[in-house]
């Protein structure tokens, strides 16, 4: 079912922070879309298009798409056919005449960009200033497995993964690139320094989902006191595959801002840096730090 949404804030029990901001100046307003995407590109962009509309009319100026958002196909081979070069194609061609048509930064979820080997892709975040330029590019690093007997995947097997952590300079902070299976590894999270905002494109399973995504959302939020903007797959797909949904934004203190459980659209709230400022003053865990982060690990840090 798809629904426009309102902005709202705190639609779940919040747990106040010591001596809140009231300061509401340099607020930003961000957003992250849920679908359920198909295997026709076409459709899920023009269903993209339309989400997209609908958080730039209601004021954001960061929109985030969830993973895989241009195709999900029926066998995990499609997506090795739809393929793109970096710079070419329609699914590139998309987000930046999103971004520029809007005057807003766009994280592309994931699309599928072709590597060297013919028989895998990389799945991979583009972001978007507000001009339609591509500033950013991260490939998943980590890639899932699962297998439960009756429920298997194995993304190895047609994904290639990358090998940088990546963080971009935007104007409303640090921003933080990852997706999906990532986030069960907070030692990535903890290579990109002190970010400010954590983007996380997902498109959990009905079964790992409903046990551990809000769980490790907001763990991420709360160990690097930063905001997280999950966009998520949350449906049935035409594969037969059932996706977890509940997109949310959640703050640096772990509060989720807004969510939506199912369907498609839009959740919506505001990113305050004085707030988040207070918040690493009062509680300096980032400062606390001893242990170092593996060495070796490649941190590409973008400034547009």
């Amino acid at each position: 079912m798809t629904r426009a949404k309102p902005a709202s804030f705190a639609k779940t029990k919040s747990r106040a922070a010591p001596n809140p901001s009231k300061d509401t100046t340099g607020i930003t307003r961000v957003a992250a879309i849920q679908m359920a995407s198909g295997p026709n590109v076409a459709a899920n962009l023009a269903e993209a298009e339309r989400l997209i509309g609908m958080a730039a009319a209601a004021g954001a100026k960061l929109v985030a798409l969830p993973e895989n958002f241009a195709v999900m196909g029926l066998k995990d081979t499609d997506k090795i056919k739809v393929c793109e070069q970096e710079g070419k194609g329609p699914m590139q061609r998309f987000l930046a005449a999103q971004a520029k048509k809007h005057g807003i930064w766009l994280v592309g979820g994931s699309i599928p960009m072709a590597c060297e080997n013919p028989a895998k892709v990389r799945n991979t975040c583009l972001v978007y200033d507000d001009k339609g330029k591509l500033v950013a590019r991260y490939d998943k690093v980590h890639l899932f497995g699962l297998d439960l007997g009756n429920e298997r995947y194995s993304e190895e097997s047609t994904i290639e993964p990358g090998d940088r952590v990546v963080v971009v300079e935007t104007p409303f902070g640090r921003l933080g690139l990852s997706i999906c299976y990532d986030l069960r590894f907070p030692e990535l999270y903890r290579a990109m320094g002190d970010v400010d905002l954590i983007v996380v494109p997902a498109a959990f399973t009905a079964t790992t989902g409903k046990a551990h995504f809000e769980t490790l959302i907001r763990a991420r939020a709360i160990e690097n006191l930063a905001y997280v903007i999950a966009p998520a797959q949350g449906g049935y797909h035409v594969s037969g595959r059932e996706t977890h949904g509940d997109s949310m934004i959640v703050d640096p203190w772990g509060n989720i801002l807004d969510r939506l459980p199912r369907g498609s659209g839009v959740v919506i709230a505001g990113i305050n840096p004085t707030y988040q400022a207070s918040l690493r003053n009062s509680l300096p865990a980032l400062k606390h730090r001893t242990l170092e982060c593996r060495k070796g690990i490649k941190v590409e840090v973008i400034k547009p």
